[in-house]
């Protein structure tokens, strides 16, 4: 009866610890395929990401945060330029996963640098549907 009774215990025990989990996880990932180096000011400090290289930030709390993203002008440049979603809010979910892309353009000595985000966030949440189908 005692050996019904652990097998009992150790079984609820182990389903109890299987379903354990940390939940989903949010990450962020800077892709910086621009000429020049970029910072992003984002929730007090600032993230390095050089040219051609990633910077990966994971188990962000969920909520809204602003970022900022400062970039340097490769030598010869006489003007400068930025285009796209160079600052902004990420609005961060359970298991939601964000790229932020910059690219850029060095032509007749301008450099224009584009910043291109994406989230792997539900848009249609919140929208109620159509009851006509329509």
């Amino acid at each position: 009866m005692k050996q019904k009774i652990l097998f009992l215990l150790l079984v609820i025990l182990s389903i109890s610890l299987l379903s354990c989990s940390d939940g989903p996880i949010n990450k962020i990932t800077f892709q910086n395929l621009a000429a020049g180096d970029v910072l992003i000011n984002f929730k007090g400090s600032q993230i390095e990401v050089i040219s051609q290289s990633t910077a990966v930030l994971q188990d962000i709390d969920k909520g809204e945060y602003e970022y900022e993203t400062i970039f340097s002008i490769p030598f010869g440049a006489t003007e400068f330029g930025s285009e796209g979603d160079i600052s902004g809010t990420f609005i961060v979910k359970a298991g939601t996963k964000i790229i932020v892309t910059y690219t850029s353009v060095f032509s007749d000595g301008k450099y224009t640098i584009y910043a291109s985000v994406t989230n792997s966030n539900d848009l249609t949440e919140g929208i109620l549907p159509d009851p006509l189908g329509n």
